[in-house]
């Protein structure tokens, strides 16, 4: 086996932007990252869709304008209330 091919690892402390450390082993001596496991909705119980939905009806809202606003905000909350039933 070659000799000095592999790189250094340290044990590395990750941080979120939600403010949460936590310790693993890397590369790099320290990490930064935008969502963990504490602050990601599907750790937290919640769905995607619910956030992706959200981003779709504003773009939709913005291209088309306020016309359809009520219709598509009284369909939004029939879903997500039919999501919290289940």
């Amino acid at each position: 086996m070659k000799k000095n091919i592999h790189p250094t690892v340290y044990e590395t402390i990750v941080t979120c932007g939600c403010g949460n450390t936590f310790k693993t082993i890397s590369t790099k001596k320290e990490l930064k990252v935008e969502i963990c496991s504490n602050c990601h909705p599907f750790y937290l119980g919640q769905t995607t869709t619910t956030i992706e939905a959200k981003g779709r009806i504003e773009k939709f809202l913005s291209k088309f304008g306020n016309k359809y606003q009520d219709n598509i905000l009284k369909h939004h909350q029939k879903k997500k209330e039919k999501n919290n039933k289940n």
